[in-house]
């Protein structure tokens, strides 16, 4: 146990296998914990699968949850783990001047954090973050575009909603593939940049106009974009993937009521690269850290 008191603790609780990897990652300075996993999903020794965290109430330096921390603030959003996982517990192990980093936090997590005195930090926010995680994204989406389309992405007549970091992303690579791409958005500013990157620009009051030339959409904007009335002139054979979080923005069950084939990927980058997509929140806690003084020791 001497590991213990030459470096500073880290606990990685609940979450997917981006949390296994990150928890490999952060190994290489600190002493890591895992815990809310089954003892298949660790496969080294630099980290430990903690059964019990009762020994470390009030010991630990820096607690990292997972993405999202939680979905009700009271339970630990713990996939991999058989049992149930209370907030409230997890956040007992955190010492006094300790840390807690958590992606996507609620405003309630946030209450239940400060009533213990702590200001948690959530990492989704950060920038560095936000641009990287957009690759294993896009990535995930194109996967499943070439999966379930019967044709090439190559002369493919796809749409893309919204201009933040993952429509960059995509743009650059659906253009790279020789695929026909148009991006809507209600900023004039946006739609300008769309068509430097070379792609055609489409002002979201002209959408409806246009919808039913297209063999793919992936829509990015958390709004109820794709109702009823534009549904309808979507065609039968356009597969729709939509990469907004919850609420997303389409009517799934009206959707597929008429026959559309709709695709809600959420949580792209720690299916389809969970090492890299844990890799990247690692990078992000450390740079925070940096930036804080923090030292592994």
């Amino acid at each position: 146990m001497q590991k213990e008191y030459e470096q500073k603790i880290v606990l990685v609780a609940g979450g997917d296998l981006r949390q296994v990897y990150l928890a490999n990652a952060l190994a290489k300075q600190y002493t890591v914990y895992v815990y809310g996993f089954a003892e298949d999903y660790i496969n080294t020794e630099e980290i430990t699968n903690l059964t019990s965290i009762a020994p470390f109430e009030g010991k630990v330096d820096y607690l990292v949850l997972p993405l999202p921390v939680s979905y009700d603030a009271v339970r630990l959003e713990a996939p991999y783990c058989t049992n149930e996982i209370l907030l409230r517990d997890v956040l007992e192990t955190v010492r006094q001047g300790g840390m807690i980093f958590g992606g996507k936090i609620s405003r309630e997590v946030y209450d239940l954090c400060e009533n213990r005195g702590f200001q948690p930090v959530d990492y989704l926010e950060r920038e560095e973050f936000a641009v990287l995680n957009a690759i294993p994204t896009a990535e995930g989406a194109l996967q499943i575009a070439m999966e379930e389309l019967p044709v090439t992405l190559n002369g493919i007549r796809c749409l893309l909603t919204g201009f933040g970091r993952i429509t960059k992303v995509l743009v650059k690579y659906l253009t790279a593939l020789g695929a026909d791409v148009t991006v809507t958005a209600r900023k004039y500013s946006d739609l300008s940049w769309a068509e430097i990157y070379g792609c055609r620009s489409l002002h979201i009051s002209q959408l409806d106009q246009a919808l039913p030339h297209f063999d793919l959409i992936i829509n990015t904007v958390p709004a109820m974009l794709f109702h009823d009335d534009r549904l309808a002139l979507i065609r039968k054979n356009c597969l729709v993937i939509d990469l907004a979080s919850k609420p997303g923005g389409v009517d799934f069950d009206l959707a597929r009521s008429r026959g559309l084939k709709v695709i809600w990927a959420l949580s792209l980058p720690g299916k389809v690269a969970p090492v890299t997509s844990g890799e990247i929140i690692a990078n992000t806690i450390q740079n925070i850290l940096s930036e804080k003084g923090e030292r592994p020791c």
